[in-house]
């Protein structure tokens, strides 16, 4: 999927667990903001990484898989969000990660666009591809064996 067609499918997946996904959709593509204060845990959940992490985390998930599932950064790309199954986040066990799910909510972008210091590195593509939890995991573990070599995992 490309273009509108894909943002506008993304916007109805992610807008479906809103409380009222019609305002959500309503007050999202309107509000100049372009942001949404959305629920986690009931599609996904959300692992945060820290940025240094994180770009290497994304560099070796992407060699691992065709297409991730979606990822988020905020804030001067301090963080980064990788959207989980449901139930993932208050399983994880991770020094340094920080998990939002049931009873959570998190600033998300408009697809496709960037928004006040928030923005998609992978969008979602709207049909509920997550990453996976046990790929996450082995790609953060070769990117900390990477930056415990020195190796620069900030991307350019």
């Amino acid at each position: 999927m490309t273009g509108s067609g894909a943002a506008k499918t993304a916007v109805e997946w992610l807008a479906s667990v809103a409380p009222d996904p019609d305002a959500c959709r309503w007050e999202w593509e309107r509000n100049p903001l372009g942001i949404a204060l959305l629920p986690a845990g009931r599609r996904w959940d959300v692992l945060i990484l820290p940025g240094e992490l994180g770009y290497p985390t994304l560099d070796v998930l992407t060699r691992l898989v065709d297409r991730p599932g979606p990822v988020l950064a905020d804030f001067g790309e301090a963080r980064m969000g990788f959207f989980v199954p449901p139930g993932t986040a208050s399983r994880w066990l991770g020094t340094g990660v920080r998990g939002a799910g049931r009873g959570t909510w998190i600033v998300v972008p408009y697809p496709g666009r960037t928004a006040g210091g928030v923005r998609w590195l992978v969008t979602p593509d709207g049909t509920g591809t997550l990453n996976d939890a046990a790929l996450l995991e082995l790609a953060m573990h070769e990117a900390a064996g990477g930056l415990a070599r020195g190796e620069d995992g900030q991307r350019s």
